[in-house]
């Protein structure tokens, strides 16, 4: 079953979604199984033998008439360093010229504001962060690249995200983060999780590699 709330990418949609995963959740129905939140819906898997859809459905529609939201706590705030430009992110400067700024402008408009972790998708751990300033809004690649490497920031639209593991993908690419955001050893998996406030930090080559050798990461 998918409850949908909206049609745009808007925080207030996306905080309905959470809501009423965190009732489901809370309310431990029978029979449900696993709740995907996206941007603007939530996908409910669910055991028929256990609890019929006519009865998850009246359930859910008594869960969304008491939702609110006014007074939900924000998520935890994330600091995520980034290396940007370079051989770690080549498509900055492509970036610059297409919206008319520096590369430097850019990266501070990137670094500017907190970032809502709206639903986590593609790759195991990727998260989806919005809203990019429309400044540095710009199109994916007409051709997606084969190999992304793993830690990559990329931006496509209003939407910025990072590359958990090394995979095809049509982002631009800005720069790269040496932070593991998948890990399958540990509970949870993911460094992020929907809810979450992610704000990025310019630092050079060289602390990206202390920190890629720092065993802690």
């Amino acid at each position: 079953m998918v409850v949908e709330f909206g049609e745009e990418i808007d925080p207030r949609t996306n905080l309905l979604v959470l809501e009423l995963e965190k009732k489901i959740r809370g309310e431990r129905l029978p029979g449900i199984e696993e709740t995907v939140p996206t941007y603007r819906s939530l996908f409910i898997s669910f055991d028929p033998q256990k609890f019929s859809h006519h009865q998850l459905k009246e359930k859910l529609q008594g869960m969304i008439s008491t939702l609110e939201i006014e007074n939900c706590k924000e998520g935890r705030l994330v600091q995520i360093p980034v290396v940007y430009g370079g051989e770690f992110g080549p498509d900055l400067q492509g970036v610059a010229e297409m919206k008319g700024l520096a590369q430097e402008e850019v990266i501070r408009l990137h670094t500017s504001r907190e970032f809502r972790v709206f639903m986590i998708g593609f790759t195991p751990g990727f998260p989806y962060l919005g809203v990019l300033p429309p400044e540095i809004a710009v199109p994916r690649l007409e051709t997606p690249r084969l190999k992304v490497p793993k830690g990559s920031v990329g931006i496509a639209e209003l939407q910025t995200g990072i590359y958990p593991l090394e995979s095809p993908g049509g982002w631009r690419i800005i720069g790269r983060t040496p932070l593991q955001l998948f890990n399958p050893e540990t509970n949870p998996p993911f460094l992020l999780s929907p809810g979450d406030r992610v704000r990025f930090f310019p630092i050079s080559p060289k602390e990206y590699q202390e920190l890629l050798q720092d065993g802690s990461l």
